[in-house]
């Protein structure tokens, strides 16, 4: 959709942002300063706000936790629920996969505004007053969906810090990620919670691979003609270190890119993990791995080892421990008879 706005679409958004936030709710354009946000018609500010957060070039400084939030991409849509907030989601979008067991319940209570990414009168329709995005593509511009023209209607936006880091992409922050949110809400103590179950989860992993060697991994996400793997700016690379692995592209810096089968090759992977999602099916990936010609005297392909791990879970949200656990089970099996 394109993001030129017409006549009717300002009066939507103008009549969005007067009931879902009170006339005294204003923000400015994206960049790097917003206003207020999360007023009531009476200007009061909640207990522990006003809360200022700087997210990705943008500044916004909340005055009460949102009450009508919408979460695009399943890994926001978890980080939410863990915190116990869906009471405070009027909407989702976006999944990769299905909704964690402990979380559907919940889920099940919120409405799906589409299969993939609302458009923008369809988001504006359910008159929230926070949007939190996985990837940047949930705030595409040419899509109307662009931060500043949200903040226009009067809804305050965040991006997970995976889109946009400031160093590396690890476990911690993954819980810095999950403190912000819970800050914005106002439910602190329910982010200790969630952090602290992650650690356990990790702390057990790593006493149970201490001392591994860790095998050469190449992750194989998708592509024919080149592989588009995990590089070393996102938390995949992290996770595979925290499993006893190497990610033999930890090098490339981004969270993913495109590499050719033949610098596979010269680095002589000895597993690949398949990312399983889409349509193309696990075995479907590994047919064509094991059948390309650049490939024939990788170790992983010779020794047909592979691991898999669901997409949902190698991007930053909550299921990176338990990802961490599964991959080093898969790589270390020996650990965890």
């Amino acid at each position: 959709m394109s993001a030129v706005r017409t006549p009717g679409r300002r009066a939507l958004a103008a009549l969005v942002a007067l009931v879902a936030l009170g006339t005294s709710a204003g923000c400015g354009g994206d960049g790097p300063a917003r206003g207020d946000t999360g007023r009531t018609g009476t200007g009061r500010t909640a207990a522990g706000f006003p809360v200022r957060i700087d997210n990705c070039g943008v500044t916004t400084t909340y005055r009460r936790p949102p009450a009508r939030a919408v979460t695009l991409n399943q890994h926001t849509t978890e980080i939410m629920l863990a915190l116990g907030l869906e009471r405070s989601m009027v909407g989702t979008a976006y999944l990769d996969d299905r909704i964690l067991p402990e979380y559907r319940g919940a889920y099940g209570r919120i409405r799906v505004l589409a299969g993939e990414y609302p458009s923008y009168e369809t988001l504006l329709a359910a008159e929230p007053d926070f949007v939190y995005g996985g990837f940047t593509s949930a705030f595409a511009d040419k899509d109307g969906r662009g931060r500043g023209a949200l903040a226009k209607a009067g809804i305050s936006t965040h991006l997970s810090v995976e889109s946009c880091p400031n160093g590396p992409v690890t476990a911690e922050t993954v819980d810095a990620e999950v403190r912000t949110i819970a800050r914005i809400f106002g439910v602190r103590d329910r982010g200790e919670r969630v952090v602290a179950r992650m650690r356990t989860t990790l702390e057990r992993v790593r006493k149970r691979i201490a001392g591994v060697r860790p095998p050469r991994v190449f992750v194989y996400d998708s592509g024919d003609r080149t592989a588009f793997t995990a590089g070393g700016a996102g938390v995949g690379s992290d996770l595979i270190r925290r499993a006893g692995g190497a990610n033999v592209f930890g090098d490339l810096p981004k969270a993913f890119g495109d590499v050719s089968f033949e610098q596979v090759a010269e680095r002589a992977p000895e597993v690949v993990v398949i990312y399983d999602y889409g349509k193309t099916t696990v075995e479907e990936k590994k047919r064509f791995l094991l059948g390309h010609p650049a490939l024939k005297d990788v170790p992983a392909i010779r020794d047909r080892r592979f691991a898999v791990l669901p997409l949902s879970s190698t991007v930053l949200g909550v299921r990176v421990p338990g990802a961490v656990e599964s991959l080093a089970r898969q790589l270390h099996p020996e650990r965890f008879r």
